[in-house]
């Protein structure tokens, strides 16, 4: 085991215990107080951010770290500095958090400089993303979606079993949780329309997702092996690409998504690193027929994290969780994807985000999109206040959770959310 997972550390920082932030996890973001604009890399621990800028100007940190590199406004710079950095780093954060451990703990002024209560700081987007894939590798919701939009075919194409589904996405318009979702406009034909309208999405959505940070690049023609992929990923955050199910419906043939996608995507703001996720490594799902040699995995990679999705209409004092799945579900694991998406020779850079595609798990309450927990608007939800839903309505706030749990320890990704605002009004449209 590594030390830093080892479940019978303690912190000195009282809420760490029994939180989703205990000195097991230390994920990562990006923050800035309001006495304090600069935007400068985090750990989150119990209900605080430990300034890790702060903590390197008081060198407490490996002199060898380039200076500032806490402070350049993404982790991109850390990041790209390598595993063996990632490691050290944590394990140096994990000690100086240790209960007994005195160095930060009994030193109060910078005690009181580098640990910031959770509310008084702002989150930002954590990297910065160059690019962006989206994947479509749960079998139930490829499933589900064939169901309803092929219902006198097979429900998966022929290929799907032998590769991880994938689209390139528009990196410009991933933003941080929290950050609201204006809904799009576009062309959208109900099949009973003679002709394509123009308007506002009338069908919108979420989707479900983790997104995985690339943290090692490849060159352009250069391949990773799924082991390499999996040692490639940073770490992993929630993630929800929101998705506008009637322009996507008019659009995707011949060559898939585009506007439907192309407005809103929202990222946790806590990365939780790939070794905090080590305990929670599970098998997925049996892959029959067995991957081509490129695709095989040499263990076990998918990971057993509970995820949660509420709504919470505009002036409601509640959300309604509406549902429940698991990450362990995936057919096609994260590192299968980015190795795929490799393996033609597409250069992966650091901050690069691989999404998941919709998590859907194999009961009716386990379904990652309203698409599916609706069946496409024919079986509306009730949320707590008794009114209905089939797709998103303005005002509406879309909140995911998630977390790991295993020997007394829960390792959380805090919350990604983002309210629906009413789609942009032109002149003339």
């Amino acid at each position: 085991m590594n030390p830093t997972n080892d479940p019978t550390l303690v912190s000195w920082v009282k809420s760490a215990q029994g939180s989703d932030f205990p000195i097991q996890n230390l994920p990562w973001g990006i923050f800035s107080t309001e006495g304090d604009e600069r935007r400068r890399a985090g750990v989150r621990v119990g209900d605080r951010v430990l300034d890790i800028d702060a903590l390197q100007s008081a060198g407490l940190l490996d002199p060898r770290l380039p200076a500032g590199i806490f402070a350049t406004g993404t982790l991109n710079a850390f990041i790209a500095l390598g595993r063996d950095t990632w490691s050290a780093t944590r394990a140096r954060l994990s000690e100086l958090l240790r209960d007994g451990v005195s160095t930060l703990a009994d030193d109060p002024v910078l005690h009181a400089r580098a640990l910031v209560p959770v509310d008084a700081a702002e989150m930002h987007l954590a990297v910065a993303v160059g690019g962006y894939t989206d994947f479509y590798s749960s079998r139930e919701h490829a499933t589900n979606v064939g169901r309803m939009f092929r219902p006198d075919a097979e429900p998966l194409l022929p290929n799907w079993l032998t590769i991880p589904i994938g689209y390139n996405g528009r990196a410009s318009t991933v933003v941080v949780s929290g950050t609201p979702v204006r809904r799009p406009l576009g062309q959208m034909k109900p099949p009973t329309a003679s002709a394509p309208s123009f308007g506002p999405c009338k069908k919108l959505d979420f989707e479900l997702e983790m997104a995985a940070v690339v943290g090692v690049e490849n060159p352009m023609g250069e391949t990773l092996t799924v082991t390499q992929a999996d040692e490639a990923i940073f770490g992993w955050a929630l993630f929800d690409d929101w998705s506008a199910r009637d322009i996507q419906a008019w659009e995707y043939v011949p060559l898939g998504p585009f506007q439907a996608k192309v407005f809103a995507s929202s990222l946790g703001a806590w990365i939780v690193t790939a070794e905090a996720l080590e305990p929670f490594r599970v098998a997925g799902p049996v892959q029959d027929p067995e991957p081509l040699p490129y695709l095989r995995q040499p263990g076990a990679m998918n990971l057993d994290v509970e995820l949660e999705v509420a709504i919470r209409p505009k002036g409601a004092t509640q959300a309604t969780v509406i549902a429940r799945t698991n990450f362990a579900h995936m057919y096609w694991s994260t590192a299968q994807q980015l190795a795929h998406h490799a393996v033609g020779g597409c250069a992966m850079a650091v901050g690069d985000l691989i999404g998941s595609g919709t998590i859907s798990g194999p009961t009716p309450d386990s379904l990652g999109s309203l698409l599916e927990l609706t069946w496409n608007g024919t079986r509306p939800i009730t949320l707590a206040d008794g009114v209905t839903r089939t797709f998103l309505e303005d005002g509406d706030t879309v909140i995911f959770t998630g977390r790991a749990m295993r020997d007394g320890i829960s390792i959380g990704f805090g919350i990604c959310e983002g309210e629906v605002l009413p789609a942009p009004v032109r002149a003339g449209w």
